[in-house]
């Protein structure tokens, strides 16, 4: 079973059409307790940083979730869900993350031009990946391919052996991916990103 976190911020439903899809057992979830039943978990995320952790810790979800983790069941990141996997966020001030891959999220800067425009954020719309290694999530996915984003904010990860994938806007080549181990996680949004994110779903929902 693949159980959805419902903690009030995440395309939800998207997440769980795409792996029924698939022929994949999965659920949307506001239970903390459901978590410990689950094979593997998906943490969505859409919105600010800040209330999206508020919401995960008052729900009750972060010991849960963690133990999952601790567990050595897979847990998928996506978004905002990624970036909660990090330490700390400098959206809206300092916010704590949940500490399991060591870096900050980050503000894109302002200003940037590429080809003499202008680049507006947040960084919305479909851009390419550079695979950094091989991921459990990138099987069968090629170097270059175009996924879907929507983020004004970017992971920095402290150790460069984690990050999976990255993704250059304008001046900034960030994270767009990490895996270690049992955790993964893309910024980009495979529920948006037609056959490559359902690949993607694919390849978690396999493992």
């Amino acid at each position: 079973m693949i159980n959805i976190i419902d903690y009030e911020m995440g395309n939800l439903r998207s997440v769980e059409k795409a792996f029924e899809t698939l022929g994949f057992a999965a659920r949307v979830s506001s239970a903390p307790n459901d978590i410990a039943t689950a094979d593997k978990v998906v943490l969505p995320g859409v919105g600010a940083f800040r209330d999206c952790i508020k919401n995960l810790r008052e729900g009750g979800f972060v010991e849960p979730l963690l133990t999952h983790v601790a567990a050595g069941k897979p847990l998928l990141g996506i978004c905002v869900g990624m970036q909660m996997l990090f330490d700390e966020s400098e959206e809206f001030g300092r916010h704590q993350g949940l500490g399991l891959i060591p870096g900050k999220v980050l503000r894109f800067p302002s200003g940037m031009v590429e080809n003499g425009e202008r680049l507006k954020v947040p960084h919305m719309g479909w851009n390419t990946i550079h695979l950094k290694k091989p991921s459990p999530l990138f099987v069968g996915i090629e170097e270059g391919s175009f996924v879907y984003f929507v983020h004004s904010y970017y992971c920095a990860a402290e150790n460069p052996e984690e990050v999976a994938a990255s993704c250059r806007y304008g001046e900034v080549e960030f994270c767009a991916s990490i895996w270690r181990d049992n955790i993964m996680a893309t910024q980009f949004h495979p529920e948006k990103s037609q056959d490559i994110g359902l690949n993607i779903f694919r390849n978690f929902g396999n493992l």
